[in-house]
């Protein structure tokens, strides 16, 4: 049907490879196409805790996405169409002014994005357009799944199982080769930080990457990774790492973004393992992208109940709202070297590693008993690689509330230490003032003794704090805690367990909203 006008509201899938309402469109029209992103003020509003919503790190790397996108869609012979304000007041008066028949666009699972959808939705009904979905944002596509998204497993390895045993994967739609030009719309600028109110953000040069939005950026960092570096036969026994590039893959935020199709990176390890070797850490890359399927699946199973207080599992655990310690972990200020590290690399860079991320969010909900929603708005400003789905969902799983959550599941900082930064390599980057300070002491420095500490040039108290809790009686006093919420709960005393592992609202039966793979 050559007569279709077709609107693409371009969302979380910033890229032109492996974008099936593109596909889909050119199908139906060669000759028009509309391509829309549009910044919307709620994206950039604050958080129920007051945290901004999308932090300076986050809105840069959506900046650049964005204008890459729109330099891809030109190279193709298109261009992208910017709007700022909401998408059910934009996208109609482009379908009225250009006599747009379809608007095609992928879903999202969670709440905000729904109700945005919903109301666009609802406008265009209004006058008679209709809107398609495409799914693509994960590597299975439910209509493949074993079951049916509301029969959902509740425990990951259940559905790894089944998946791999009988789920077959489809392969990449291709990216198309030329574009029709736009009609004489006026394309739009691209904004600035500035007007949201942000500040240009000042690049660490401890961060691991300095990481560029966009699909090109991303395929090049896939590119570095696998083919430059030869860095994915050892992707599993480096993936714990802390310090470096090359550690993990660091896809993460061109995957939230959508910059990244998880199925292309999925046929480039395919590739890999033809030409290269094939082995656990080529697998284990994949085993990472089926737990972002699964919490994206998990998501669209249980909907609001990932924001809520008592989490997936319903469990009505008294959390403390204590802003002075939450203050003191957020701002890396807690005594206890590996947890205020990660924090402040998350503060300078927006990013942190996977490990970082189990220990510093085991430490606010089982050592200071705090509100794990806090804990997740302030992930959700600040990471880079801030995918919804996988945010909400780890930290579900790490405060214990979680479908697959295995009870009061409590990191030992200690231990954590100890095992992942033998040198205090890591600590030392992060934190100088103990940069002088032996590797047999600097992850408990409070054991220092005066003489040492004028030694090694740390004061506590003064330069470096003192701890905020004593690590093992805090860790059994918010057990106790977690036991008896799970008794009122009816779920039992499941124990304790060490080792490794939106805006909305604070209201426990309402929705307020960690994972870098």
């Amino acid at each position: 049907m050559t007569d279709q006008r077709i609107l693409i509201w371009f969302r979380n899938d910033l890229r032109s490879h492996d974008h099936e309402p593109l596909h889909r469109a050119i199908q139906a029209n060669p000759d028009f196409l509309l391509p829309l992103y549009c910044f919307e003020p709620r994206q950039f509003g604050q958080t129920s805790f007051g945290f901004p919503k999308t932090g300076a790190f986050r809105a840069q790397f959506l900046l650049e996405s964005v204008a890459n996108l729109r330099r891809s869609l030109q190279s193709l012979g298109s261009n992208l169409i910017i709007r700022q304000g909401t998408p059910e007041t934009v996208i109609p008066a482009l379908v009225d002014q250009w006599g747009i028949t379809a608007v095609y666009y992928h879903p999202e699972v969670t709440s905000e994005e729904i109700a945005v959808e919903n109301a666009v939705n609802r406008a265009l009904a209004a006058i008679g357009v209709q809107c398609q979905r495409f799914w693509g944002h994960t590597l299975y596509h439910p209509a493949d799944l074993p079951f049916e998204v509301s029969q959902l497993p509740e425990v990951f390895t259940n559905f790894r199982k089944q998946i791999e045993k009988v789920s077959t994967l489809n392969p990449t739609f291709p990216t198309p080769e030329k574009l029709p030009p736009l009609p004489p719309v006026e394309p739009g600028e691209l904004p600035s930080l500035s007007t949201f109110g942000l500040d240009l953000p000042t690049f660490d040069d401890r961060a691991v990457l300095k990481f560029e939005g966009g699909e090109t950026a991303g395929k090049a960092r896939l590119n570095h990774y696998f083919w430059q570096q030869d860095c994915l036969k050892t992707y599993k026994e480096t993936r714990n790492g802390m310090i470096g590039a090359n550690y993990s893959s660091k896809f993460s935020p061109w995957l939230a973004l959508g910059c990244l199709s998880p199925r292309y990176i999925f046929e480039q390890v395919q590739k890999y393992e033809t030409q290269r070797v094939q082995n656990d850490s080529t697998y284990w890359l994949i085993f990472e992208l089926l737990w972002r399927d699964y919490f994206r699946f998990i998501c669209n199973k249980h909907g609001d109940r990932i924001f809520r207080l008592s989490g997936l599992q319903g469990i009505p655990i008294p959390w403390k709202e204590d802003w002075q310690r939450f203050d003191l972990w957020r701002n890396g200020q807690t005594g206890f070297p590996l947890v205020d590290a990660n924090m402040r690399e998350i503060a300078a860079t927006g990013f942190m590693s996977n490990r970082g991320r189990q220990n510093v969010a085991s430490f606010l909900t089982k050592n200071l008993g705090i509100n794990w929603q806090m804990g997740a708005e302030w992930f959700e400003s600040l990471l880079v690689d801030y995918d919804v789905c996988s945010n909400w969902g780890n930290w579900n799983y790490t405060a214990g509330v979680g479908n697959d959550a295995r009870g009061f599941r409590f990191f030992n900082i200690l231990k954590q230490s100890k095992d992942y930064d033998p040198n205090g390599d890591y600590v030392k980057y992060w934190l100088p003032e103990l940069a002088q300070v032996p590797a047999g002491k600097v992850h408990e420095p409070w054991l220092l003794l005066p003489v040492e500490q004028q030694r090694f040039n740390v004061k506590l108290g003064v330069n470096y704090p003192n701890p905020v809790v004593n690590l093992f009686q805090s860790a059994a006093a918010n057990e106790a805690i977690y036991n008896a919420a799970m008794q009122k709960a009816g779920l039992g005393d499941r124990g304790v367990s060490s080792g490794a592992a939106r805006n909305r609202s604070k209201q426990g039966n309402k929705k307020p909203r960690i994972g870098e793979r």
